[in-house]
């Protein structure tokens, strides 16, 4: 269903644009460049992580599925510290299923649980697809949606090989929604900004990269050339 909303995306972006990408052949994906970016996610909570957070990641450019519908595998991570408060309340949960457990310690005070730094990390490996078109001054804009899996994991010096560590280790599937520019710098160079919103059922971020890829090739027909 993706593949076939981004299909009819792109007719009428190249249709709108009247650009050679528009008549560009289907026999072109194939493997045309790497790219290497970082990014970073807004400072709000992402289920109780630390504010603004840095990303790392690639991607891979393989050319044009159809007209203007241009096949970009990828892969983002990032990390980050949980916040004190999410942490303290794991620590109140515990302790109170603890003294659940134990049952009525007398005048003795109930346990206390120190679970210190916890870190939350997300590797995320997807496919997107992108809508791309001829914009003035040389440039290139492209919309998309992906396809992605994010694989959690949390990690602790007192919550390792425990049933913490175990709720904060999920692989999850999720979709993300993108808007980019990029600018040739050389026929074997290129510069490109997006920002991409990602979803999963119960995780959702905002975050903004930028990178430089560098290509095996020339410019595909309908792409301008390098000022």
């Amino acid at each position: 269903m993706v593949l076939m909303a981004l299909v009819a995306a792109s007719g009428m972006a190249a249709r709108a644009a009247a650009q050679d990408l528009a008549d560009f052949d289907y026999e072109h994906l194939s493997l045309r460049g790497i790219g290497f970016e970082a990014g970073y996610l807004p400072g709000y909570r992402i289920h109780g992580v630390r504010g603004e957070i840095r990303s790392l990641g690639a991607r891979l450019d393989l050319g044009y599925l159809g007209p203007g519908l241009r096949i970009a595998p990828s892969v983002t991570y990032w990390s980050s510290e949980l916040e004190a408060e999410e942490v303290s309340r794991l620590e109140t949960r515990l302790e109170q299923l603890i003294a659940r457990e134990v049952g009525p310690s007398g005048s003795e005070a109930g346990p206390e649980v120190d679970l210190g730094r916890i870190t939350w990390s997300d590797l995320v490996v997807g496919v997107d697809a992108h809508v791309v078109w001829n914009i003035p001054f040389g440039w290139l804009s492209f919309l998309g949606l992906g396809a992605s899996v994010h694989v959690l994991d949390g990690q602790g010096e007192a919550v390792d090989d425990t049933f913490i560590e175990d709720l904060l280790d999920t692989v999850r599937p999720g979709v993300n929604v993108h808007l980019g520019l990029e600018y040739p710098l050389w026929s074997w160079s290129r510069l490109y900004w997006h920002g991409r919103y990602e979803v999963t059922d119960d995780l959702r971020y905002f975050n903004v990269r930028g990178g430089l890829q560098l290509m095996f090739g020339g410019t595909a027909p309908g792409e301008m050339e390098p000022r």
